[in-house]
């Protein structure tokens, strides 16, 4: 069976996609927003109108869509109109949404313990320890190359991490020695984390579902996803008065208030405050109890 031919007006989106080196996922992602904006229209997009765009702006937000989804689809219509079409002035007026910044969910040095032991096998299990051990993003880790370990240096090499910028990461020695148990298993070839097919390394869905039954083995009743371990990762290390700053550096954060993020969940950090409460002198003396 043929597969269905692409527009035009699509391999050329395509087209100015590859020129900027965007990755796969933005691809998919951009050409998906245009999808769903045209589903919309009821016509072909090139033939929206300003009024279109704020009129499916409108119903976005009356249907509910999340502040991710609809800045995702305000920065792939922006590119559409602006370098696609070379028609800026069509999408000037969509707007960002602002997104509520939330506390993340941080898992107890004895969750994450629980967790680890919980995973379902020992690729899996180095997997886990290897996003919670060294604060790396899902995409981060099943991109892992057996040729990324440094042993010598005690490091991960990251190529081309969020921002399409490589690297290096803590390589703790327990970490090292759950990679090295896991290579001694599964003898794997390019991919540190193969997925079904050797040749092609874990996908995300695997290594989220992976967590998933994980915390439900492990009985955690927290919220859990892959992101957790990252987000536990960091703050631990501020738990234990490691510098924010260093922090920054091994999570590979651009701005130094991503990470500063974390002090609003590091417990032991908030317990050591004294409150200035404490630290006022009465106003009045106590009042002796009459003789």
């Amino acid at each position: 069976m043929s597969e269905k031919p692409i527009s035009p007006l699509r391999r050329r989106m395509i087209e100015d996609m590859t020129v900027r080196n965007f990755v796969e996922k933005t691809h998919n992602d951009y050409i998906r927003h245009v999808r769903t904006f045209t589903a919309f229209l009821g016509r072909a997009p090139d033939t929206a109108a300003p009024e279109d765009l704020r009129l499916f702006q409108l119903h976005q937000t009356q249907a509910g869509v999340g502040a991710p989804s609809i800045n995702g689809s305000v920065a792939a219509l922006r590119f559409f109109f602006t370098v696609t079409l070379d028609r800026p002035e069509i999408a000037r007026h969509l707007t960002f949404v602002r997104e509520p910044r939330k506390i993340p969910v941080i898992l107890s040095l004895e969750e994450i313990a629980r967790l680890l032991e919980a995973a379902p096998g020992p690729k899996y299990r180095a997997a886990l320890s290897a996003a919670y051990g060294a604060g790396l993003r899902v995409s981060e880790v099943v991109a892992l190359k057996v040729s990324d370990i440094d042993s010598e240096r005690m490091l991960l090499r990251i190529e081309q991490g969020k921002g399409r910028k490589d690297r290096f990461a803590m390589l703790s020695p327990r970490l090292l020695e759950l990679l090295r148990d896991w290579y001694r298993i599964a003898r794997p070839a390019v991919w540190l984390f193969p997925g079904r097919d050797p040749l092609l390394p874990l996908t995300t869905r695997q290594f989220n579902r992976a967590v998933h039954a994980a915390a439900d083995m492990a009985a955690i009743k927290k919220r859990v996803t892959p992101h957790t371990l990252r987000h536990s990762f960091a703050t631990h290390l501020l738990e234990e008065k490691t510098d924010v700053r260093l922090i920054q550096v091994l999570l590979g954060h651009a701005r130094l208030d991503t990470t500063a993020l974390y002090a609003q969940v590091a417990t032991n950090v908030i317990r050591a405050v004294m409150s200035p409460l404490d630290r006022l002198t009465p106003l009045t003396s106590e009042k002796k109890p009459p003789a």
